[in-house]
């Protein structure tokens, strides 16, 4: 399989070394210093290319793929108050994208147990919930995408949660949640790859839920497999179709 790839920090550097090991080519890499080279001709040449970029940049990165008819493997976030747009685009023009906040198959199924595990508390009211997440001080988005994908799933499964509310910690408003609120917390740390903790508690207990990164070898690789995935398929997918999780 031949991959462009579209963003060439630490994760884009990472997929190249795993999917080189897979067995797979790459024939174009796009920073922000080889944008000239972001053409149709150039990405005609893979087979699909995989985004993992900056908010800024994964729009015109998404374009520019469907333009040269090319599967897009997108692991950006911070752009899903336009996914319905990209959605509609993509099914009108026939091309093909599958995106997700984190590609990581042990992720997944933290994203699986969480949305159980919220189903299963909603009718014990005497537990409230909240989602603490903490990232590396480069991080551009906050919450992370993960942390919104825990929420929605939370929100989902819980009646008395409508809508998630983010403080980042160390910029704090002194906001006060209102209890139909689900409160995400989040943490900018030196260079931690990402942990992610669901906390619920009541005057008894708490329970927490948490998934720890040891490094981003997950997401990359998670990335890669998508990408194999995708060849020879059409459509709008997200990484749930990926791993067809079920409750």
């Amino acid at each position: 399989m031949k991959i462009a790839l579209l963003g060439y920090g630490k994760m884009g550097r990472l997929i190249e070394q795993l999917a080189l090991n897979r067995g797979h080519e790459i024939v174009l890499r796009i920073d922000s210093k080889q944008l000239i080279h972001l053409n149709s001709a150039n990405l005609k040449q893979a087979d699909v290319a995989i985004e993992f970029s900056t908010p800024y940049a994964v729009l015109n990165h998404i374009e520019a793929c469907f333009e040269a008819d090319l599967p897009v493997v997108v692991g950006t976030t911070g752009w899903y108050d336009r996914l319905s747009e990209i959605r509609q685009t993509c099914n009108h023009q026939k091309q093909t994208l599958i995106y997700g906040s984190n590609f990581s198959i042990g992720v997944n199924l933290f994203f699986y147990v969480n949305k159980v595990l919220a189903k299963l508390i909603d009718r014990y009211l005497q537990y409230d919930v909240q989602i603490e997440e903490i990232h590396h001080v480069h991080k551009l988005d906050s919450p992370s995408g993960t942390a919104i994908t825990l929420a929605e799933g939370i929100i989902g499964q819980m009646s008395r949660k409508k809508e998630w509310v983010n403080e980042l910690i160390g910029h704090s408003t002194g906001m006060v949640h209102q209890p139909t609120q689900l409160l995400i917390e989040s943490h900018r740390m030196e260079e931690a790859p990402g942990t992610h903790t669901v906390i619920y508690s009541s005057e008894i207990d708490d329970i927490e839920l948490k998934h720890t990164a040891h490094s981003r070898n997950g997401f990359a690789l998670g990335a890669v497999l998508a990408a194999e995935w995708l060849q020879g398929k059409s459509g709008f997918f997200s990484v749930d179709d990926l791993f067809d999780f079920k409750i």
